[in-house]
């Protein structure tokens, strides 16, 4: 009996109709920290961070320019032998007159963190308004111990002589005080896929 499943061709094809050779993109930005550095920043921290995951550890991903170093994050620390649960949490700033740090929950947590443990992930501390509200969410959702991780960690704004609120418990690279891109960090949503840190500056 012949199957009615069809075997996708080994060779990939475009519509000619839809395909633009000519499209003019943008140029890549320069290179501040490279690919394989940025992953052996990933390796290194995951290493570090093995010592302090419990079994019961949920990886909760700050939406949307987590999920690059999230994914790097967790996979590292599976090969480190610490297996985590996962989760993810979109927050974004209100952006039409409130008060400065006040945030929109646009997609809630979907696991129970109650009495577990709760690592925190996010590309980038700035300011750290969305890891604060992050973390105040998953207290209150009864976590029992909160942990935060980012990749990036810029110096302090220092707005009007105040400081961040908040400082991660693990952060793989100090980064310089430049407008950054890649690696989940963008320019109106361009640049986040890629593998490297560049600079736009």
């Amino acid at each position: 009996m012949t199957s009615p499943v069809k075997t996708p061709s080994p060779s990939a094809t475009a519509n000619p109709e839809t395909h633009s050779p000519n499209a003019e993109f943008p140029p890549a930005p320069a290179v501040l920290l490279p690919e394989d550095e940025v992953q052996g920043r990933v390796t290194a921290l995951a290493e570090l961070i093995a010592h302090y995951i419990k079994p019961d550890c949920v990886c909760i991903c700050l939406l949307t320019g987590g999920i690059w170093f999230a994914s790097d994050l967790t996979r590292a620390l599976d090969r480190a032998g610490r297996p985590t649960f996962f989760d993810a949490l979109w927050l974004s700033s209100y952006g039409d007159g409130h008060e400065s740090g006040a945030m929109l929950i646009r997609a809630p947590l979907q696991r129970s963190v109650e009495g577990r443990q709760v690592l925190i992930i996010d590309d980038v501390l700035d300011t750290g308004a969305s890891l604060k509200i992050a973390r105040e969410i998953v207290i209150e959702a009864g976590a029992a111990e909160v942990l935060t991780a980012v990749f990036a960690r810029k110096p302090d704004p220092l707005k009007d002589g105040a400081r961040r609120e908040i400082e991660a418990d693990f952060t793989a690279w100090e980064a310089p005080n430049r407008y950054l891109v890649g690696y989940g960090l963008d320019d109106g949503g361009l640049y986040r896929s890629l593998p490297y840190i560049g600079a736009m500056d």
